[in-house]
């Protein structure tokens, strides 16, 4: 009986690596497409989408912009949430 209890034990706390493993594999993963409006649709940073129009990722992802994004993340890490923690 103590056996089985073992041999159960290990095997859960093994498939709760595994989940937690593919949990984590799978969000890291970004996919992207294109709706009827023409909008890019990016998945996989959260539940639901990121979906701006050309323009906009245009805008959002020049590098000036890109920096000052990143700058603004940084000067206020202590404020911003992480997801999962």
């Amino acid at each position: 009986m103590q056996a089985q209890l073992a041999a159960l034990q290990a095997e859960a706390a093994k498939l709760a690596a595994e989940n937690a493993r593919l949990k984590l594999a799978q969000r890291s993963k970004l996919s992207m497409k294109i709706g009827d409006k023409g909008a890019l649709s990016v998945y996989g940073m959260g539940r639901w989408p990121v979906t701006l129009y050309r323009s906009q990722w245009e805008t959002l992802l020049a590098a000036d912009n890109v920096q000052l994004i990143l700058d603004y993340i940084e000067a206020n890490a202590d404020r911003l949430a992480v997801k999962g923690e």
